[in-house]
């Protein structure tokens, strides 16, 4: 077999990559299967394989790529950044703006494939494990909560805030807050005549805004 370049073997990659995103819009993600992938690229199943072991390893570089084509990193940073410029209130109220930003752009894209695996991590928890065990760094949501919390605790320790329960009980709240919003808005818009048809990200969050204020003793 004629030796080929890296950068041939990154398009192969990517365009195997692709195919999995665009199956994982339209399906559930623990259904999609390599043969699907197959079905979608027109490559043979022995060419597919030459670049991934299995759908599982197809999976984590999609996540990876999709981590990176989706990134709130810097938005993230620049709040924070000027956080000691504004009041606490004014951050939080940046950061959910932000939260309904990206989930309004990305809901039936990366929003929808995330909740899969959280759907997946209930069902095939060392599945969930493996896929998400091939990728390195902090994600998004990590790097937001990690930032939030060094905030609110900087701020309780100054005494700026008086949290009515620990913070880390309330950074639960709030990431179990955000999943419920995820998932109720994606079955909002899948189902758009049930009774869930109605749940839009943006007044979700400005409620959620609201609850971290008062949650930090915020008006």
């Amino acid at each position: 077999m004629p030796k080929v370049s890296e950068e041939y073997i990154a398009n192969k990659r990517k365009s195997i990559v692709d195919a999995a995103h665009r199956l994982c819009l339209v399906k559930p993600v623990s259904t999609v299967t390599m043969t699907d992938l197959i079905n979608e690229t027109g490559m043979a199943q022995g060419g597919i394989y030459r670049y991934f072991k299995d759908i599982d390893e197809v999976f984590s570089a999609m996540l990876l790529d999709l981590r990176e084509s989706y990134s709130i990193k810097d938005g993230v940073d620049e709040i924070f950044a000027g956080s000691d410029k504004r009041p606490l209130g004014d951050s939080i109220d940046m950061i959910c703006d932000l939260l309904a930003d990206s989930m309004e752009k990305e809901l039936m894209d990366i929003q929808k494939i995330n909740f899969d695996l959280s759907v997946m991590a209930i069902n095939e928890p060392e599945r969930t494990t493996k896929i998400l065990g091939g990728i390195k760094g902090e994600g998004n949501l990590e790097h937001l909560v990690s930032k939030t919390e060094e905030l609110l605790k900087k701020a309780a320790k100054k005494g700026d805030i008086k949290p009515v329960m620990p913070v880390e009980d309330i950074m639960k709240f709030i990431s179990s807050a955000y999943s419920g919003i995820q998932m109720n808005c994606i079955i909002g818009a899948c189902y758009r005549t049930s009774p869930m048809g109605g749940y839009e990200p943006r007044p979700l969050f400005k409620t959620l805004a609201q609850t971290i204020r008062f949650l930090f003793g915020e008006s």
